[in-house]
């Protein structure tokens, strides 16, 4: 069986219907149900359609990367009865034989039998150089093959094999670290541990002190428990990340889980590998320099024969075919393949001589000044050399090898690199780079890239067990040479330091880091366990589009945290009510259908039009504290009036209830137009909708909501209470400001 790191569909379902805010709604729901109160259950259409945005997300994601794994899945080769079958990894067999050429994904471990091959290790070990691998040498699964053929036996399926090993230490669940998330659970744990025990002293109050009716005592009961709970607020947390999530979609960006879009928006140190991230893993030709005064156009005409007639497809010679293209114009009589252990390869010509291609070093001795210069500024440098006759020994260099070009190369920095760097430098997030190659490939990719800092590099090869990753982290951006094991340190270090780390990868080397990091980022053409583990997977692999993901998230956070205080009004007053209830023995004031009007019009309606606004400011403060220290001040009121309303009793009881749902109602409202400031075109026709609509819903439906008529009286008492109401939220609001950051450290 293949290995699945996404979810099932039924651990989707599970997870996001068993939920204690779900559990608490749906409790309220049947005893209202089992009362007839079928009206007052108009509230649990918005838990439905939560639970169904948070599966249907949650699906799309884990088809997009389940698609991506099958497009993936490598093919194996293996020798049985005689003959070479393709295989997919999974019916692979301990001792199969396995074909192994230029091209091919190592799916098992493997020891080679017969043959040599130059592997590719990178997503293993993030050291983009070849390795050379002959008779007896080990092959590990997770790493291809760049040149050669071999014949491997496999000594490992399954769970046994190095990169499985790998990915089973990171295939538990990757929690997501969601501040809103976070910030709704602790208001669900909190109201849960009063829902239940005050729901019971509620009612029985009701029933047994003042002989209500059953019907009425749990529709009474139930109207405290549900404004304790603020499923309009959850609803937009998920409405509003889940239109970011499609926005980011329609860019090619896949975010497996949609609270994972506002994990970004708090990261202030982003780990990026070099290989495959900063870089787009090609190798491009930045100078040729000429070495000999032979005819140019004849040469030309050699290396050209060269690159048509020799093997190799690494990322070098990929570079050097589209400097020197093809022109297979002499005919090729022997051939010895590019190795990085002898460092050299060689192509001879029937009655022409032989090119040769290789490292410096090896070529020449004695490097010139020139070269010497381009490799300690982190460019690799190739030679093309001539001699006039064939060469077939693969053990050494004939004498006497005419230098014809010295060809430098470096990687391939993406476009757009450096204006992504210098947005997170501007917006406070702290870039630090981290590879398995070479510290002077490293730094010199760091320097070109743009990466401020990028002198204060570190081998960590050469350091021991006991490195002090704290301090490595506060005095180096870039980090070279690094273990998979040595990242996941980085990561937890940056992470005791108080830091929201997010970390970018490709490969099973980084799977350590990318399970330890509080947002992962997997790019598309990666391994399959970096893309479904990670919570947002770049489909166009390319890292400059994470800007567009951070400004979602903002978005986001800044809407939802700018009308969260309305919805949390309820919450403050109920919580407070229901406790005034009980000294005073007396019905809550409000039903489950009166408090669903409230939700609808005035929290949910301004809510959901202004999640299209734009406001990518970068975030300052915590959700929860600022929500609810902006919204204590009308939920304070709210109580007072009631309290005041309770205990001047001016009318009859179903009048006071009139009286007292109508200046919750204009209470609430005053705390949309605040979060709608400063007043613009849309701001202003949501608030003028908002307050037609309300009062139109009562006007047509009084009976419905049990609104009485308003007399002369009740009016003159109304506007009394709004003017009283408005000079006490003056006064609390001046309290908050000047006391804001102790009740902020409170909460």
């Amino acid at each position: 069986m293949a290995k699945q790191f996404t979810k099932s569909r039924g651990q989707i379902v599970r997870e996001n219907l068993f939920t204690l805010f779900n559990f608490l709604n749906f409790l309220i729901a049947g005893l209202l149900f089992s009362v007839g109160a079928y009206s007052n259950m108009l509230f649990i259409a918005i838990i439905i359609l939560n639970i169904a945005i948070g599966i249907a997300q949650e699906f799309k994601a884990k088809k997009l990367v389940d698609e991506l794994s099958i497009l993936n899945r490598p093919k194996v080769c293996v020798v049985r009865e005689g003959r070479e079958t393709l295989l997919t990894p999974e019916d692979v067999v301990k001792d199969d034989l396995m074909v192994l050429e230029s091209g091919n994904q190592i799916c098992n471990d493997a020891v080679i039998e017969e043959g040599s091959l130059e592997v590719n290790e990178s997503l293993l070990t993030g050291e983009s150089d070849a390795i050379v691998r002959e008779k007896n040498d080990k092959l590990y699964s997770g790493s291809s093959v760049i040149s050669g053929k071999a014949y491997a036996r496999v000594i490992h399926v399954g769970d046994e094999n190095y990169a499985t090993k790998l990915a089973n230490e990171v295939k538990r669940e990757k929690q997501v670290q969601s501040e809103l998330l976070g910030s709704m659970r602790k208001v669900t744990r909190f109201t849960s541990f009063l829902i239940i025990p005050l729901g019971i002293l509620l009612f029985l109050e009701a029933f047994f002190l003042r002989q209500t009716p059953v019907n009425e005592a749990v529709v009474s009961s139930a109207a405290a428990l549900l404004g304790m709970l603020p499923k309009g607020l959850v609803l937009l947390i998920s409405v509003s990340l889940a239109a970011g999530v499609i926005r980011l979609a329609r860019m090619k960006i896949l975010v497996q889980n949609i609270y994972s879009l506002e994990t970004l928006a708090h990261v202030d140190v982003l780990c990026l590998d070099k290989t495959g991230t900063i870089t787009d893993g090609k190798l491009k030709v930045c100078s040729v320099i000429p070495m000999t005064v032979l005819t140019q156009g004849g040469l030309d005409v050699l290396v050209g024969s060269y690159m048509a007639a020799c093997d190799d497809n690494n990322a070098t010679f990929w570079a050097l075919r589209e400097k020197f293209p093809e022109n297979p114009v002499y005919q090729p009589i022997h051939k010895i393949p590019f190795s990085s252990k002898r460092k050299w390869g060689c192509v001879s010509f029937r009655e022409a001589g032989s090119i040769f291609v290789g490292a410096p070093e090896k070529l020449l001795g004695k490097l010139p000044e020139n070269l010497e210069r381009e490799l300690e500024s982190g460019r690799r440098v190739i030679v093309i050399g001539y001699t006039g006759r064939t060469w077939e020994n693969e053990n050494e260099l004939p004498t006497g090898i005419q230098p014809l070009y010295g060809v430098v190369l470096e990687d391939t920095v993406r476009p757009h690199a450096k204006e992504t760097l210098e947005f997170f430098r501007r917006e406070g997030v702290d870039v630090k780079i981290i590879s398995g190659d070479h510290i002077k490939t490293v730094s010199g990719i760091a320097r070109r890239a743009g990466l401020c800092g990028w002198e204060a590099a570190i081998d960590l090869s050469v350091l021991g067990e006991t490195a002090d990753y704290d301090a490595l982290c506060q005095n180096y951006s870039v980090f070279a040479r690094v273990t998979p094991r040595q990242k996941q340190e980085l990561v937890k270090a940056l992470k005791r330091q108080g830091h929201q780390v997010a970390m970018t990868g490709d490969g099973v080397n980084d799977l350590l880091a990318l399970r330890e990091a509080d947002c992962s980022i997997a790019v598309a053409d990666g391994s399959d366990a970096s893309r479904q583990i990670s919570q947002v997977v770049l489909l166009e692999s390319d890292f400059t589009n994470l800007p567009q993901v951070v400004m979602e998230g903002r978005k986001v956070i800044h809407n939802v945290t700018r009308t969260a205080q309305v919805f949390f009004i309820k919450t403050i007053y109920s919580v407070l009510v229901s406790f005034l209830c009980l000294l005073t023995n007396q019905a809550f004031p409000f039903i489950p259908i009166q408090i669903t009007l409230v939700d609808a019009f005035i929290e949910a309606y301004p809510s959901f039009l202004t999640i299209v606004e734009s406001d990518t400011r970068r975030i300052r403060g915590r959700f929860l504290p600022t929500a609810l220290s902006h919204a204590m001040p009308f939920g304070i009121t709210v109580t007072a009036m009631i309290a005041v309303t309770c205990f001047l009793a001016p009318f009859s009881e179903a009048e006071n209830r009139t009286v007292m749902y109508l200046l919750l109602i204009l209470i609430s409202m005053t705390a949309v137009v605040k979060s709608c400031l400063p007043l613009r075109p849309l701001r202003i026709f949501i608030c003028v909708t908002m307050f037609l609509g309300t009062f139109a819903a009562l006007g047509v439906l009084p009976s419905l909501f049990e609104v009485g008529a308003v007399s002369g009286a009740m009016g003159t008492y109304i506007l009394a209470g709004a003017a009283a109401s408005l000079l006490l939220i003056l006064a609390l609001e001046l309290f908050r400001r000047r006391y804001g950051k102790t009740m902020k450290s409170a909460i």
